[in-house]
């Protein structure tokens, strides 16, 4: 009831004031254009990310960059008359290295606006359109009439979202919910700070339900697995939002209907950008690795996916050489096997390496943990994850396209779908002119259903699936059936496979002893994912293919910019060549590094002569938001 009251009230007050974006006669006349500014942040500063503001008619009225170092942004508008409400969007690499498209609003015009854009500002605008809110960013100009009702209960579904993340709000000691403003708050910045931790808390992503629903999905960002403890279903919820007294808590259709919380680890994260101010002294300092060795930022470290102490203090003294800096972390998500309810011990986190001119150049993930007793350190250090090598699953769509960029008709279905499973073979990274170590010879992933799949090494840095179980040197295929358990081949893959939190155990021998893991599908499994969201080259066409000869030469350059353009929510991760001999035997295959956003231009620079008749291919992986793969596979034209 008291809930239903404020609601009208607010909805009274902003009648009373002109709010509610409508623009028009209420609109505030100014004699110069207005200001905005805010900051975009995923917990970890939007670094240099592209920020477009239109206004409610649709109109473009002004865009800018963040700033490298904060995320901070702004601007002012192109117009001295900008109808209500102002719509933005954000667009950049977080610091995990995945794409982030996040929207924001401002309700009402004046003269100078504050405008953050976050996840948490994103839900409210997905809750105040009742939908995702890219779609209507992308058509604003003729969605006029949603513009209106997503400034209308914009603040409503702030008050709303604060209820579903109410126990972090308390963690955090946030003592007057009811003040904060996730929209506009004057004292936000990307800094560990109470609401910045609030939005590094909770994992929130937007889905479809099984009835192509668009929902929210919140969840505690430190549980093992992905669990989207609260659904929202966002049409019901903003028709209870646009009325004066209603209910929006009536469109949850989970069980929970607040989100859990880390209470100890929350309490204790105030502090953790110190450990990355103190890692770019360690490296301004010109420290070499043995030197590094011996500080106390990495002494505790045990081992991270395989990646030993002195692995780490390589990758460190590589920054001094390069003058390379940290970036503020980001959290990511807990690697304890099984947390403690309400705590997690080691911290799964991620921070964008930048050169002196400001461009990010690398990424850099790793584990922390939390000493309580330092007193003359660091109270968070580098810790790893303890795990001997990784062990993942994902969402997979794959797609073949012929030389000239049309779908392959030998390939059924087209695209495929299926579970990307990657099981670490190899020591990752190695030293230039070291090889590789060989970690493991086989292994077996248990499936959510119960059946089992069996992987054996293939020379390779993952395993490869395997047909003969048991089997310790597979020939591998170089494309995606090596990793891919693909549901149009194998009968065993089930509906209980191929959604959000599904629990994939994998069971091998490393070093003479048993372990096992287990790893969490982060994402539902794409029923018909669209064509267009797969990786694909500029200027490819019957008239322009992509020819074998051209793969095999050592100086092609290829381009997907127009590609990265309609999916700012996808980051290509991976390209590589593929030389099979016709005769048989093992593929060679031909990696080339990938380099970050916003380039969007790679050389395939390694030539290869082939020996004999071969199939050349290129392959293409791109990621999106919440962890799904998107493989395209180009044969080449001989």
């Amino acid at each position: 009831m008291l809930y239903r009251l404020a609601a009208f009230a607010l909805t009274l007050l902003l009648a009373s004031c002109g709010g509610g974006g409508g623009g028009g006669s209420d609109a505030p006349v100014l004699d110069k254009p207005p200001t905005l500014r805010g900051v975009a942040a995923t917990g970890a500063p939007l670094v240099n990310a592209q920020v477009s503001v239109v206004d409610g008619q649709g109109k473009a009225v002004g865009t800018a960059t963040t700033h490298g170092a904060d995320g901070s942004y702004s601007l002012t508008l192109s117009t001295t008359s900008p109808t209500a409400p102002l719509f933005i969007q954000a667009r950049g690499m977080d610091a995990a290295g995945t794409m982030q498209v996040l929207h924001s609003t401002v309700p009402t015009i004046s003269a100078a606006m504050v405008g953050h854009v976050t996840p948490l500002t994103n839900a409210v605008v997905a809750l105040a359109l009742g939908t995702e809110p890219a779609p209507v960013f992308a058509a604003a100009a003729t969605s006029a009439s949603q513009l209106t009702q997503m400034a209308s209960a914009a603040s409503a579904a702030g008050t709303f979202l604060k209820t579903l993340v109410k126990t972090q709000v308390s963690d955090l000691k946030i003592t007057d919910a009811a003040a904060l403003d996730l929209l506009a708050d004057s004292t936000f910045a990307a800094n560990k700070g109470a609401h910045d931790l609030l939005i590094e808390s909770v994992r929130i992503d937007l889905a479809r339900s099984k009835l192509n629903m668009p929902v929210l999905q919140i969840g505690n960002k430190f549980l093992a697995a992905p669990t989207a403890e609260v659904v929202v279903e966002l049409p019901t919820a903003q028709t209870e939002l646009l009325k004066a007294s209603g209910t929006p808590a009536t469109a949850i259709t989970s069980t929970l209907k607040a989100a859990t919380s880390a209470t100890t680890l929350l309490g204790t994260l105030a502090g953790l950008d110190d450990l990355g101010a103190a890692l770019n002294q360690l490296i301004a300092q010109g420290r070499d690795v043995s030197t590094i060795l011996t500080n106390t930022l990495v002494t505790g470290y045990d081992k991270h996916n395989g990646r030993s102490k002195v692995d780490i203090a390589g990758i460190l003294s590589t920054y001094t050489t390069g003058n390379r800096q940290f970036g503020r972390f980001q959290l990511l998500g807990c690697a304890d096997d099984a947390p403690t309810a309400g705590n997690c011990a080691k911290v799964l986190v991620g921070a964008v390496i930048s050169d002196s001119t400001g461009a990010v150049v690398d990424l850099f993930s790793d584990a922390v943990s939390y000493n309580k007793s330092a007193t003359t350190t660091n109270k968070w250090n580098l810790i790893g994850n303890g795990k001997k090598l990784a062990v993942d699953v994902y969402p997979l769509g794959f797609l073949a396209l012929a030389a000239d960029g049309t779908p392959s008709s030998a390939v059924v279905p087209n695209p495929g779908i299926g579970l990307q499973v990657e099981v670490q073979a190899q020591t990752a990274d190695p030293v230039p002119g070291i090889p590789a170590t060989q970690l493991l010879s086989s292994a077996t992933v248990q499936l959510p259903g119960g059946f089992s799949i069996p992987f054996g090494y293939c020379n390779r840095l993952l395993l490869c699936v395997s047909s003969t179980p048991g089997a310790t040197n597979l020939i591998p295929t170089g494309g995606v059936g090596d990793i891919a358990i693909q549901r149009s081949a194998v009968g065993w893959i089930g509906s209980a496979d191929s959604v959000r939190g599904a629990k994939f155990i994998t069971s091998y021998t490393i070093s003479g002893v048993a372990e096992t893991r287990n790893a969490w599908l982060r994402a539902d499994v794409l029923g018909e994912p669209a064509a267009t969201r797969f990786p694909s080259l500029d200027s490819v066409s019957a008239a322009s293919p992509v020819f074998a000869a051209s793969l095999q030469s050592g100086t092609l350059m290829i381009n997907w910019s127009a590609w990265a353009a309609a999916n700012p929510d996808l980051r290509l991760i991976e390209i590589k060549r593929v030389f099979t001999p016709a005769a048989g035997g093992a593929p060679t295959v031909l990696d080339t590094t990938v380099p970050l956003p916003p380039k969007t231009a790679a050389t395939l620079s390694a030539a290869y002569t082939p020996v004999g008749s071969v199939t050349s291919e290129l392959w293409l992986q791109a990621m999106d938001a919440q962890g799904r793969r998107f493989h395209t596979r180009y044969s080449g034209k001989p």
